[in-house]
C-alpha cells in the first residue's frame, strides 16, 4: 500500500506484529506519523500497540490506520499549567457538595459523548463505532478508564484514557458546561501526581494542549519512558478529593 508520494505503507493481517515505530512516515509526508494499516482492534492488539507508542486513528470508510508521530505531544504532570481562572473554578468545584470527580462510573456515557463531539475544522468523528467497541472492551479488561466531572448528579464533562502499568495515554475529552473537560483533565493530573505517574500522552500537538503545559518529546524518548512505566504496577483507579491538594498548591 502506498501514497501519492510513493511512500510505502505496510498492510497488517490480524495478529501480525507492528512495524518498528521509527518506520512511520516523517514530517515531510502528507500523513506524518502514519505507520501501518489493517490488523484488528482486539484488546491484545491495542495493548501491544500502546506499549510501543502506537495508536489507532481513522475515519468512517477507511481501514484501521496506526500512528506513531515524531515528535510526540506529552503532558509532564509536574508541568501542568493551572491558569488563574481554572484554579478558581477548581476551588469552587472542590468545595461544592454538589460537585464530584468520579472514575469509571460512566465509561459508556463518556466515550459516547466524546464520539459526539465535533472537532473544529473536522467533518466528523474519528471515534467510529468500531473504536467505541474496541475501547469499551479495553475498559472491560481494565486498561481504559474514564475520568468524569459531575454536578448535581449530572455528568457535565470528562475524558477517557488508556493505562498500562504506570503509563497513561489520553484519548479524548468532552464538555457540556464551560471548562468541565479541563476540570476532568486536572483531576487526571492530580491522580497521576498522587500515584507517581510522570506523564500523560497527548499524541499530537494542539494549541489547547500546549496552553495546559504539554510539550513535544522525541518519539524515541517517549517510547523508552513508556517501556519503563510498563514495569511499574498499575494504580487503583479511584479518585479521592485529597488528590487535589498538590495541584491546587503548585
Amino acid at each position: 500500500m502506498s501514497s501519492s508520494q510513493g511512500l510505502y505503507l505496510p498492510w497488517m493481517e490480524p495478529g501480525h506484529p507492528f512495524p518498528p515505530p521509527d518506520r512511520a512516515w516523517n514530517v515531510e509526508s502528507d500523513a506524518p506519523g502514519l505507520l501501518a494499516a489493517g490488523g484488528d482492534l482486539e484488546v491484545s492488539t491495542l495493548c501491544k500497540a500502546y506499549a510501543q507508542g502506537i495508536f489507532p486513528w481513522f475515519s468512517d470508510g477507511q481501514p484501521i490506520l496506526w500512528w506513531s508521530p515524531d515528535p510526540r505531544m506529552v503532558l509532564t504532570v509536574a508541568d501542568f499549567k493551572l491558569h488563574r481562572s481554572l484554579r478558581k473554578k477548581l476551588l469552587r468545584f472542590r468545595d461544592d457538595v454538589q460537585c464530584e470527580i468520579r472514575i469509571d462510573s460512566a465509561f459508556a456515557q463518556v466515550i459516547a459523548a466524546c464520539a459526539g463531539t465535533q472537532r473544529k475544522g473536522a467533518p466528523g468523528t474519528w471515534i467510529v463505532p468500531d473504536m467505541v467497541q474496541a475501547y469499551t472492551d479495553l475498559h472491560a479488561a481494565g486498561h481504559a478508564h474514564s475520568v468524569e466531572a459531575w454536578i448535581g448528579g449530572e455528568l457535565v464533562g470528562g475524558l477517557y484514557c488508556v493505562s498500562l502499568g504506570r503509563a497513561v495515554f489520553g484519548e479524548s475529552m468532552f464538555t457540556r458546561v464551560p471548562d468541565a473537560s479541563k476540570i476532568a483533565l486536572a483531576a487526571l493530573v492530580a491522580f497521576c501526581r498522587h500515584h507517581g505517574i510522570a506523564r500523560i500522552d497527548c499524541q499530537q500537538n494542539t494549541r489547547h494542549l500546549a496552553s495546559l503545559g504539554a510539550a513535544e518529546m522525541p518519539r524515541s524518548v517517549f517510547v523508552e519512558a513508556v517501556q519503563q512505566a510498563l514495569k511499574e504496577p498499575a494504580p487503583q483507579w479511584h479518585f479521592d478529593p485529597l488528590y487535589w491538594k498538590p495541584v491546587l498548591s503548585a
